[in-house]
């Protein structure tokens, strides 16, 4: 059992605190976890049992992160976390992404290379508006389906330091802790980071050793919240504490 980190108080996650090393073992198993699947080719006779991504780690984290404007690739990255689109959909989360690289343009502008935990409150607080980051986010947020959540899965994997993945499971976990004035869920992801900054910069630093791709604590926080509103985290939690690098964790990180 890993010691000496504090534990995670994410209330979007579940009223009782999240034991930091509980939270590692789950983002290794969300990165590493595999699960069997029988596969059988139309040229095959019988299929065979192989073992895929539990996660969308390897489909969407770990991609290459794409620079210029936004495009047909983003679409791609987005079904790597959401699942295909079909040809209509395809094409409205296409036209969806032209219409958001103002508001990406101007999200980047607002932040000034400030992180998304970095902002000031009254960046996420109707009082500062408008052209807050906080407004912006609510704005992609009001999208139809299928464009929101991979609008927004293409946008967070361009910035995944500033850009929130949203998905109905998440806004469920945290649109109750919202609060008079916030101008919108971001403002609760706010919240969390900010009030559990060493915990998660330190779960920061211990994925980014163990992991290929690192993950910012943004998307940590999302992983979390999603695993436990999906009821995958005790799933998640088992698959990394059984990879190696969990094994090996200890010296790895202190």
């Amino acid at each position: 059992m890993l010691t000496g980190r504090p534990d995670l108080v994410l209330p979007s996650a579940g009223p009782d605190p999240l034991p930091w090393s509980t939270a590692l073992a789950a983002v290794l198993g969300y990165a590493r976890g595999r699960r069997p699947l029988r596969y059988r080719s139309p040229n095959e006779r019988d299929g065979r049992w192989v073992q895929v991504p539990a996660f969308g780690y390897d489909r969407y984290d770990a991609r290459p992160v794409r620079t210029g404007p936004l495009g047909d690739e983003d679409v791609l990255v987005a079904e790597g976390l959401h699942g295909r689109l079909d040809p209509g959909g395809w094409s409205v989360v296409r036209a969806a992404l032209d219409a958001a690289q103002p508001v990406a343009d101007a999200l980047a502008g607002r932040a000034a290379g400030r992180t998304f935990w970095e902002l000031p409150d009254d960046e996420f607080s109707v009082l500062g508006e408008p052209g807050t980051v906080g407004a912006a986010l609510r704005g992609l947020g009001e999208l139809a389906e299928p464009q929101r959540r991979h609008v927004s899965a293409a946008l967070h994997h361009r910035r995944p330091d500033l850009v929130p993945v949203l998905h109905r499971a998440t806004w469920l976990q945290t649109v109750p802790h919202l609060r008079e004035g916030d101008s919108g869920t971001a403002a609760v992801v706010h919240r969390e980071l900010r009030a559990n900054e060493a915990a998660f910069a330190a779960l920061e630093e211990a994925a980014a050793e163990l992991l290929d791709a690192p993950l910012t604590r943004l998307r940590l926080h999302d992983v979390l919240v999603w695993l436990s509103g999906t009821l995958r985290l005790c799933t998640a939690v088992a698959l990394g504490e059984a990879t190696e690098e969990w094994r090996r964790a200890p010296s790895a990180i202190h």
